[in-house]
């Protein structure tokens, strides 16, 4: 839930284009995959590492080239588990988004209690994003910021976005209130959880910082115009 401080976000196609201009002339794809390469990485070894270098430098940073001598391999080991550059690019987005919807299945499965109670316990799964999930936080900002120029990726976030409204807005119906001023407060409430992670993301933020917010959106806005 949730922009990162990375390199300038672009289209995965051309991310992939900037990664086939980095190779040696003349060729167009790298060597062949030795056997004992495939042996050793698998098809989510790549993904983890792709993932990793977009937390740390962005989309842009994860590149064939860099991701091959991260893992001590050629990067004819890469071209084993995906076709081109932008096949990773989508299958990192897809599995992120998949991941996080199910984690939004998973907290609506459990939300059968006090609905005030249940709110607060979203809001602190989703404070978790700019706490002990904070590598998740930064990939999902480089995302966002990716999807600013990818039609693909944008779509799939708003699938994400959607679900997690979706969520809230059931919690609001809960506490009794009507649909539209239901839907309100649940973007409300979203807007202020992705504002907030983004200030939990600064290098310089203060450990109190989250408890000040998290106190601050539960006073403001899940008991705001209680019925």
């Amino acid at each position: 839930m949730p922009r990162a401080a990375s390199a300038p976000p672009s289209s995965t196609a051309a991310v992939a284009k900037r990664s086939r201009a980095g190779a040696a002339p003349g060729r167009d794809r790298p060597p062949p995959l030795e056997p004992q390469g495939a042996a050793r990485l698998t098809r989510e070894d790549w993904l983890d590492a792709a993932h990793a270098v977009v937390v740390d430098a962005g989309f842009d940073a994860a590149r064939v080239l860099s991701l091959s001598q991260r893992l001590g391999v050629t990067r004819g080991s890469f071209y084993w588990h995906f076709g081109d550059h932008a096949e990773l690019i989508s299958a990192l987005v897809t599995r992120w988004c998949a991941q996080e919807l199910a984690a939004v299945q998973a907290a609506s499965a459990q939300l059968r209690g006090d609905p005030q109670q249940d709110l607060d316990r979203l809001l602190d799964a989703a404070l978790a994003h700019g706490g002990a999930q904070l590598e998740n936080m930064r990939f999902e900002l480089a995302m966002r910021g990716l999807a600013r120029h990818d039609a693909e990726v944008e779509k799939q976030l708003t699938q994400v976005d959607r679900a997690r409204l979706t969520l809230f807005e059931a919690q609001f119906r809960r506490l009794g209130h009507a649909e539209p001023h239901a839907r309100d407060l649940a973007a409300l409430l979203y807007l202020t959880v992705v504002g907030s992670i983004q200030a939990l993301s600064q290098p310089g933020a203060r450990p109190q910082l989250k408890a000040y917010l998290r106190q601050l959106i539960a006073q403001r806005v899940l008991r705001a115009g209680t019925p």
